[in-house]
């Protein structure tokens, strides 16, 4: 087995090629697809897709682990590695490049936890959306991105309103080095094309949800008013006319609830 390499950002390489190829088979890739993989690490992931898609373009910031990457995929043309924060890369460069105007791509990648969030963001909103997601994140994050109402969240609403979601599988943390200390989740995001076209009303809807969920203790009437600086009764008045109770908090609601009360304002 490869030493372990020091990495300033703290990755669990995974080192299980039984849950690789799991990650690949779930992903339902062909020839003809572009794969754009987020830190690939050492590159366990990055050769088993090469060996289905007709590209893959994997992002690491990593410096040292980039001249391991390039080193190990010297040969393969189907291997693109690119030095860059994932977060301020022209995404649209990097996809243009590779596809032809208008074609798709696929993410299969092993988010770090503390990028999860701004990843999602990026992807979801993005102009240019993948047609799909195969992610392995924390177990925790994975719990949160697929609830229902009643223990909904922010990031919930965010992703369940561009994507459908669901979790594949477990990926327990003994598969990784170094051990993190928490197992994992390879979960599937699919996009609904129609959520990308309005930036006004999307920036619109997501004022009230953070505003929502501005305070998890108070009811969905108090967030609203005190957020948005809105009559209280008007907003009680609205969440009525929606089909709740003035009491209904935040995480309560769906996305499609959220569209109907965004909607009455």
């Amino acid at each position: 087995m490869n030493k372990i390499m020091p990495t300033k950002f703290g990755q669990n390489f995974l080192k299980n090629n039984e849950i690789v190829k799991k990650i690949v088979a779930a992903a339902d890739l062909n020839a003809n697809d572009l794969v754009l993989e987020i830190g690939p690490g050492k590159g366990i992931l990055t050769e088993e897709l090469a060996k289905v898609v007709g590209k893959v373009v994997a992002v690491e910031l990593d410096r040292k682990l980039c001249e391991l990457l390039r080193s190990k995929f010297s040969k393969n043309k189907k291997i693109t590695i690119i030095e860059d924060d994932i977060l301020k890369i022209n995404l649209q460069n990097v996809i243009s490049n590779c596809k032809p105007q208008g074609s798709s791509y696929k993410i299969v990648a092993n988010i770090p936890y503390y990028i999860t969030s701004p990843i999602l963001r990026l992807f979801l909103e993005n102009e240019k959306p993948p047609k799909e997601m195969i992610l392995m994140v924390q177990k925790e994050v994975a719990e949160r991105i697929v609830a229902r109402t009643g223990q909904m969240s922010i990031l919930a609403v965010s992703v369940q309103y561009y994507a459908d979601a669901e979790i594949l599988f477990e990926v327990e943390r003994e598969n990784f080095e170094p051990v993190p200390e928490a197992d994992s989740c390879v979960i599937k995001i699919t996009n609904h094309k129609q959520q990308i076209i309005n930036r006004a009303q999307n920036a619109d809807f997501f004022k009230f949800v953070r505003a929502g969920f501005s305070s998890k203790r108070k009811k969905l009437a108090n967030n609203l008013a005190s957020s948005l600086h809105l009559d209280k009764n008007l907003i009680e008045e609205k969440i009525k006319i929606a089909g709740f109770l003035p009491t209904v908090r935040a995480q309560e609601l769906s996305v499609e609830n959220w569209k109907d009360i965004v909607k009455l304002f």
